[in-house]
Parts: C-alpha cells; structure tokens; sequence
C-alpha cells in the first residue's frame, strides 16, 4: 500500500504554506509526515511535489526526513498522483492525502483504508457526504480505477485532481463512504489562507507538548474549550480549489 500526499509551495491564497513554521521550526508537510506515518497499516509514504523550481524545497525537507519524493506535473495533479505510484512500484491501493491538512488523524485514514478492503469496492473516502472536519479527507483507490481515470479523464478539473473522473463515473467504480458518528463538517483543519494557519497554529500550541499525535477528539475538545477559535476561519469555503477548475471549465471548454 502505498499513502501518496500531494504537496507543492506554489498557491494564490498562501504562498510557501507547506513550510509556514507552526510549531517547532516545523511546517504544515513535516507535522503532516509525522503524523501520516503512525498509521499502523504497513505502506510506503510518499510525496508527489511539482517539477517546478519553487519545491525544490519540497523535495530538499524529504531529503532531510528520509521520505519518498517524486517530482510532476504541477497542473496535471492526476498525472502527476499517477506516475509518482508508478515510479515507487504501482501497488493494489493507493491512499491520496493533501499536504495542507497538518492536523491529520492516523486512525480516522485508518478507518478508511479498513472498510476500503472489507467492502472490496474501487474507491472509499469519508467526503460523500462531508462529515469529518476539512482537513481529515481521505482517499483509498484501487490501482486499476486510478490508472484508467489516468488514461480517460479529459476535463480539466478531473485532471487539476485526483478523484473526480472516479467519482463522476459511478457506472464504472464501485465505492463507499466512511461516515462519522457525529457530524462535525463544520469545522476547517485545513491550510489555505493565513486564518487557516492562525488556527492550525493555534491548536498545536494547545495540544502539541502534551502529545504530539494529539487525535481528532483531542482538537474537538480543544476547540470546544477555546470557541472564539473556531470562529477564525469560519468565512472560507470548503474545496475552493476544486471550485475553481469547474468555473474555469465552464469558461474555457478546452482541456488538457
């Protein structure tokens, strides 16, 4: 099993964000890689950055920590996710994380992973419908569904991501959707803008010395106890970025 994490420095919103320091000299793709790598299902961890100069530093900070690097496409994020499984040795499942989501839970893609292999399907996430906080999404695909979405998607926004050619074509992929006990969908645990990062910030100041794989109940009662907390980033909408390549479908009918 290989657990692929896209991540690059470039980004409209929050430029250099990967390697913001939020704690301990460490940015949002260390803490992220720390806590990735506690997931107690055998896999191999790897980055998929862009070929573009500005990550050198990406490929520079998997050099230090002695993780996989693979350099792609910086717009074909699908091509890029694609090769980079490829090129460590394609296996039969693949787990696709986002480097903005430092606050990560080990268990919760644990969670997924499991009902990926017990109900046998092509596709598992826990965002269909959303009910984990933004910043805990988790994707499980099967190798032969992410190799044909590789060779047929078309659009531009199933090539500037990963899943949707999967998604969209549910004639084609079985799949399943990991659900929460509770729904806290409400909340945004993810680096995009600097209100993000405050947050982020914020809840490793809180919970980071006390244990530093500090899991998802641990935030939800850290921010149940700090509310003006959760307000700061409350005005940002969730998967901005995916909105963004449908409007820029919408206005350029071309593809890639």
């Amino acid at each position: 099993m290989q657990i692929i994490i896209q991540a690059r420095m470039g980004s409209n919103r929050l430029p250099g964000k990967m390697l913001m320091p939020i704690i301990n000299k460490k940015g949002a793709l260390e803490l992220m890689i720390e806590r990735v790598s506690k997931v107690q299902i055998d896999h191999q961890l790897i980055i998929a950055t862009t070929d573009l100069q500005e990550d050198n530093a990406i490929e520079k900070l998997c050099d230090k920590l002695n993780v996989n690097c693979f350099r792609g496409d910086s717009d074909d994020v699908l091509s890029r996710f694609y090769n980079a499984s490829k090129y460590f040795g394609k296996t039969d499942i693949i787990v696709r994380l986002t480097g903005d989501c430092p606050l990560h839970d080990p268990t919760v893609i644990e969670k997924v992973i499991h009902v990926f292999l017990a109900k046998n399907v092509d596709y598992a996430s826990n965002t269909d419908p959303e009910t984990y906080p933004d910043g805990l999404d988790v994707s499980v695909i099967g190798w032969n569904a992410l190799e044909k979405a590789f060779y047929e998607a078309k659009k531009i926004s199933e090539r500037e991501h990963v899943v949707p050619y999967i998604i969209n074509h549910p004639e084609m992929f079985s799949k399943i959707n990991v659900v929460n006990e509770v729904d806290t969908s409400i909340h945004r645990w993810t680096l995009d803008e600097i209100d993000d990062f405050k947050l982020i910030k914020a809840i490793y100041s809180g919970l980071y010395d006390k244990d530093n794989i500090f899991n998802m109940d641990d935030i939800l009662s850290y921010l149940e106890q700090n509310k003006d907390l959760i307000k700061l980033n409350q005005h940002i909408k969730r998967n901005e970025g995916y909105y963004l390549s449908l409007e820029k479908e919408s206005n350029d009918k071309s593809t890639i």
